[in-house]
């Protein structure tokens, strides 16, 4: 039996403190999981904390400042004399357009550049082996800004067209973290049904080395779409993960008919492309490892309650498990935070 309630306090602008309490489900992949954490935890591992608040439509973290942190890792890479020119620049205006939606065109070619500066998981990209350790940061800042970006812009859309729907997340991610091998047994708590994400829920995260995953490339390019003709090239499946964690704020949109008939159309657009959709090994979906207890932290199950009592607290401080603590007294406002990273990777 597996003895765990992970407390994770979080800090708000005036110090103040929220603990969430997590429950750590019972099987095979959330043992590896913990221990993975835990290992994170003990020996102090950086918590990216520039990384973590996803999806809040109302976060001090808006356009106009992803635009510019963007702007600057582009200029950063162009300065490090690596053989490769970005000649683009990103504003809100050429990103979101009139009617609160995204640019996918304009996102999809900053993944692009990310793909082509770092390369993927087992085969880097030779200017990411010679960038030094500032410009592998910036390079990147590029991927992580633009999954950022395109999260925050659909939760602005969704606060001002139907705001229960908005999607708020956590991400909890630690530089330089180690990975472990999934297994046969992890991958059957993949699938197209765990796209679906209950409020509260916690998921093994996405290892961000492998470039857009199936449903986010169909999400953003739509169901005509085929994957031999995106500007987007990596599309891989997930063989590792981490104690790496994301926890979904959002509601569990999976028995309304709008999600299941996007899903079934997911299902025709993964036949269209040669994918099986029964397949698990296409590690589509989000394994879940744990679940928050939404009463006992906040004292309702509402998601708009939860989210008021989130958005004063969005500062990771302390997180224990039953055999570990760590405490992160760092905050990415710091105005040297980006070097406190860098450090970090050196």
């Amino acid at each position: 039996m597996l003895d765990s309630i992970i407390e994770i306090d979080l800090r708000s602008i005036d110090n103040q403190v929220l603990t969430v309490y997590v429950d750590v489900a019972d099987n095979a992949l959330s043992r590896k999981w913990l221990t993975a954490l835990n290992h994170l935890i003990k020996n102090n591992y950086h918590l990216e904390k520039n990384y973590c608040w996803l999806g809040w439509a109302e976060s001090d973290r808006n356009s106009e400042y992803i635009c510019t942190q963007i702007n600057r890792s582009i200029h950063a890479v162009n300065s490090a004399d690596l053989g490769y020119v970005i000649q683009d620049f990103f504003t809100p205006a050429n990103t979101i357009d009139s009617n609160l939606g995204i640019n996918h065109a304009h996102l999809n070619q900053l993944h692009s550049y990310f793909e082509d500066l770092q390369g993927v998981s087992g085969a880097m990209s030779p200017y990411y082996t010679a960038a030094n350790a500032t410009t592998r940061w910036h390079i990147r800042q590029l991927n992580l800004l633009c999954h950022e970006l395109e999260s925050l812009v659909l939760s602005i859309r969704k606060l001002k067209t139907a705001p229960e729907w908005q999607r708020p997340s956590q991400l909890m991610c630690w530089l330089t973290a180690p990975r472990f091998e999934l297994t046969v047994e992890d991958y059957e708590l993949f699938g197209i049904e765990t796209i679906n994400r209950s409020l509260g829920g916690v998921y093994v995260g996405v290892n961000k080395a492998v470039g857009k995953h199936h449903w986010e490339v169909f999400t953003d390019e739509g169901r005509d779409s085929r994957v031999n003709e995106l500007v987007t090239s990596t599309l891989r499946s997930q063989t590792q993960a981490a104690g790496d964690f994301d926890i979904e704020w959002a509601n569990d949109p999976g028995s309304f008919y709008w999600q299941i008939r996007k899903l079934s159309e997911f299902r025709e657009w993964l036949v269209a492309n040669n994918f099986d959709p029964e397949d698990k090994s296409l590690t589509i979906g989000h394994p879940k490892v744990a679940q928050v207890d939404l009463v006992r932290s906040f004292g309702t199950t509402d998601c708009r309650e939860i989210w008021t009592q989130l958005l004063q607290h969005q500062d990771v401080y302390r997180i224990s498990t039953s055999t570990a603590q760590a405490t992160y007294q760092y905050r990415w406002s710091d105005s040297d935070y980006d070097l406190q990273q860098i450090r970090k990777l050196k």
